[in-house]
């Protein structure tokens, strides 16, 4: 079996790795030469000159999956590979898109006789040794298609994927999910900030931490990484107090409005993200302003 990864970025090259490291062979593309350059060394790996070059040595029904950050670069790469594809290829999104801009691709290819899963991709760094959960959409046929390229990139054959339903639902579990990954991630920093703040018993964060893997109800694979970064004060104190958010937190939330669906923790612990950034100096300002008209306090300059 052989399919085109079109995206070499960390996960796209490690996806493709795993893939080779399975048996199935690569053809690799990336617009970056040095991205290229990463994989020429790799086993059962191809790279391709061109998006043209990756069409050109699949044998149909051909499976071209993307690994591109949402927005303009995945639109213009399924526009420029819908004109290159033969009826009954697939086009696979293994990236963060709207599950609204999915379930809009999927039918505009389908009137082109093309068929488009829409994958969410989860497993991060560690995915290349320990598999990638894979919630994916689209319609049977195309399930069929890539199953087995899916079976390949997930923990095991038979754990950790799950074709969700029709196109677009891939991309909207996945959404839900980082929407949970933000709760969770942001009770956890705040419950060890309220431990770390209570000077009186110098607790050891590592330590409890690292008790917490073993038996608590909130074990968790974000606790270990919490437990290995806890271990190191150095490394903490070093990084700046500034969490980026990815579209889909904030899709999440505009959902849930959407839905009329409460969603408290997800929606705060996204605007908590919004803070980290700065973009509540101005409001912060304001108060302080405020509390000092009325009440006569100090402002500090």
């Amino acid at each position: 079996m052989k399919l085109g990864m079109i995206g070499l970025g960390r996960m796209g090259a490690n996806m493709a790795r795993r893939l080779a490291r399975a048996g199935i062979e690569v053809v690799a593309f990336d617009a970056n030469a040095e991205a290229r350059a990463g994989l020429a060394s790799e086993a059962r790996t191809t790279i391709a000159t061109s998006l043209e070059d990756v069409v050109a040595q699949l044998a149909a029904p051909r499976i071209v999956w993307i690994m591109l950050p949402a927005g303009d670069v995945t639109e213009q790469t399924v526009t420029a590979l819908a004109g290159l594809l033969a009826k009954g290829d697939v086009i696979v999104d293994g990236g963060n898109a709207n599950y609204r801009d999915s379930k809009r691709r999927a039918q505009t290819l389908s009137e082109r006789g093309l068929h488009f899963v829409d994958a969410g991709v989860s497993g991060g760094v560690w995915g290349l040794a320990n598999g990638y959960a894979i919630m994916f959409g689209g319609s049977t046929a195309a399930a069929s298609i890539v199953e087995p390229v899916i079976r390949a990139l997930a923990p095991t054959p038979d754990t950790g994927w799950l074709h969700c339903g029709p196109a677009g639902s891939g991309h909207f579990v996945k959404m839900v999910h980082n929407g949970i990954e933000y709760g969770m991630m942001q009770a956890l920093a705040e419950g060890l900030a309220l431990m770390e703040a209570k000077r009186e018993f110098d607790l050891d964060l590592g330590a409890i931490t690292e008790m917490w893997r073993h038996g608590s109800v909130v074990r968790s694979w974000l606790l270990d990484l919490t437990a290995d970064f806890l271990r190191d004060d150095a490394a903490v104190d070093a990084v700046k107090p500034f969490v980026a958010d990815s579209g889909e937190g904030r899709w999440t939330a505009l959902e849930a409005i959407e839905l009329g669906v409460p969603t408290p923790v997800m929606s705060l612990a996204l605007m908590a993200r919004f803070a980290s950034q700065g973009k509540d100096d101005f409001a912060s300002k304001l108060l302080a302003l405020m509390r000092a008209g009325f009440g006569g306090h100090a402002v500090k300059q």
